[in-house]
């Protein structure tokens, strides 16, 4: 096997990756990522002691022990070409041996889960509700730059959002990947479940509109109305299906939570969106601890 150049794979002067800044005994099995830096600390707090705490640009890692559950939470920042920089890497560093720069032989499947905000698409799922996506859709281009396969179900559900909604002229071909059952199973109660829409943009591509007019102006009505057998579409938002689809092709265990902080049916907004994503990371610690 040939070493992957160092024009490829960036390891820097104290043998970290190059984005994150961590190196692979820095970086737990099970990981929470988080869009915005200063939430790693709001997660970190309820850990029993922090092992690691890294910073470089945007990304933030904490690792520490939650019980006798090791954990890492990453901040990825906004968008799927953070989610690129941030999945990639977190392969690297537990499936390349970055001596020899080879892929390892037996190779680790991490549990990554994403504690994010998102915005409603139905009038049932109010602010300050939680989201747990049974699937993601993009809309955002990533996954086309990458070789991917699809079961059946996913295949039927594309086939059917690009036919329903017609988001693929003018747009980039959506793509869709699916949560790791394993970890979705124990985030059932408390939660609405559904098909998140990963879009480019928090404007124009979530069909906001402040000075510009935008090219789809029906988008949320074309969101909001698909259905697929019992499927819809609950939220959109800016990871989820680039965390599902890179994970997926990675063969990590992937999971994305969102606290609901804004209804675009209903065009309100939460008045303690904090509080609310507090108390989710609450519930998900809780929940790896006890059953992850």
């Amino acid at each position: 096997m040939n070493p992957i150049a160092s024009s490829e794979l960036i390891i820097n002067d104290r043998g970290a990756v190059y984005h994150l800044d961590a190196t692979p005994e820095e970086i737990a099995e099970t990981i929470i990522t988080v869009g915005d830096p200063a939430r790693v600390g709001e997660v970190s707090k309820y850990f029993d002691r922090v092992e690691v705490r890294r910073h470089h640009r945007e990304f933030v890692t904490h690792t520490g022990w939650l019980g006798k559950k090791r954990i890492s939470v990453v901040s990825t920042g906004i968008g799927t070409d953070n989610i690129d920089i941030v999945l990639n890497e977190l392969d690297a560093l537990v499936n390349i041996d970055f001596s020899s720069r080879t892929i390892k032989s037996n190779l680790t499947h991490l549990k990554i889960i994403r504690v994010g905000t998102s915005g409603s698409l139905q009038p049932d799922i109010p602010v300050d509700s939680w989201v747990a996506s049974s699937h993601g859709i993009g809309i955002d281009n990533l996954m086309n730059f990458y070789v991917q396969e699809n079961n059946e179900e996913e295949k039927q559900l594309l086939h059917a959002f690009v036919t329903q909604t017609q988001l693929h002229s003018g747009f980039s071909y959506p793509y869709i990947g699916a949560a790791a059952m394993s970890l979705l199973k124990h985030f059932v109660e408390g939660y609405h479940t559904g098909i998140t829409v990963t879009c480019p943009g928090f404007y124009g591509p979530q069909g906001r509109v402040l000075r510009l007019g935008v090219a789809h102006p029906h988008l949320i009505d074309h969101l909001t109305d698909f259905r697929f057998g019992h499927y819809r579409i609950t939220n959109f938002e800016m990871e989820t299906a680039g965390i599902y689809g890179l994970g997926k092709a990675l063969q990590h265990y992937c999971l994305s939570l969102s606290a609901i902080v804004a209804n675009r049916i209903h065009k309100d907004f939460s008045a303690n969106a904090a509080a609310t994503v507090e108390k989710m990371i609450v519930k998900t610690l809780e929940t790896i601890s006890e059953k992850l």
